[in-house]
């Protein structure tokens, strides 16, 4: 997945298109149980799940990893979504609730084991930070967010792009802009993830997922695909009688929306084979 052979690879790398949006106050976790797709009732202090916002209709607007540090602080881990708008969005709901929603400067990864986190239990830093186990199947990988590590890590797109197709192979879909607002959470697999709850309460877009789940509608899911050339979101994904689109790619690897159960026909995108491999586990949380 990662490679390993480089001496440098455990080192600490800027993580410049993931933001830490928080959550502060008396009813940061009321909040976020009316407005997330998860149910905070279930996350216990120092423990983190994977959530998503939703619009009403049901599409996936932000995806992230949401950190309870304690009952009055709420870490989102938010992936690729533009954190200023995201955060002013949110603010517009916030109403009477004594919640203050800020946005925090970006992260910083490695290719190593966490020194204290481990699974979904967050590993609390001084002054407010924190470490996550992103690990998979795939290999180790630790999230830090503190203000001395986010100032003096490197950026290095080699290992950013490493950082996105780990990712991408155990089906956590990466979403630039063109594809916000576009899927629901059955559609993107959210389900392998545990990233939704169709039994708490009310939030936006419940009802369409909960229809969906109990009445058995997903005709559609994730696929990892390996294209014989790179790829990019919004491609379509064609075969006999079968249609598609790539929501996320690196290089010549994507996630695509397939209808399901996957189909065995040939897939082409771009004129390229597709052949269709498996998504790794481990990312569950």
């Amino acid at each position: 997945m990662h490679d390993k052979s480089d001496a440098s690879a455990d080192a600490l790398f800027a993580l410049a298109d993931i933001r830490i949006v928080g959550l502060d106050g008396r009813d940061a976790v009321a909040f976020a149980q009316a407005q997330f797709t998860n149910d905070m009732a279930a996350l216990p202090d120092g423990h983190w799940h994977w959530s998503a916002w939703l619009t009403p209709k049901g599409r996936v607007l932000a995806l992230f990893a949401l950190v309870r540090l304690d009952a009055e602080r709420l870490r989102l881990v938010l992936m690729d979504a533009d954190p200023e708008a995201f955060a002013a969005r949110l603010r517009g709901f916030v109403f009477r609730s004594k919640v203050v929603v800020g946005v925090g400067s970006a992260p910083v990864g490695a290719f190593a084991s966490p020194r204290s986190a481990q699974g979904a239990v967050v590993a609390e830093l001084s002054e407010g930070g924190f470490e996550l186990d992103l690990s998979g199947a795939g290999g180790a990988r630790r999230l830090v967010f503190d203000a001395a590590s986010s100032a003096s890590a490197p950026e290095d797109d080699t290992r950013l792009a490493a950082w996105r197709a780990f990712d991408l192979a155990h089906g956590l879909p990466r979403l630039e802009p063109s594809q916000v607002e576009q899927w629901t959470p059955q559609q993107l697999s959210l389900d392998r993830l545990r990233a939704y709850s169709v039994r708490k309460g009310c939030y936006p877009g419940q009802e369409i997922v909960a229809r969906t789940h109990f009445l058995g509608q997903a005709k559609r899911g994730l696929a990892r695909l390996r294209i014989a050339a790179a790829v990019a979101a919004g491609d379509e994904v064609g075969g006999e009688g079968v249609s598609g689109r790539v929501v996320a790619a690196v290089g010549p690897e994507a996630l695509a929306v397939l209808p399901l159960p996957t189909p065995d026909a040939t897939l082409r995108v771009n004129d390229r084979d597709a052949a269709i491999l498996p998504l790794c586990d481990g990312l569950l949380r």
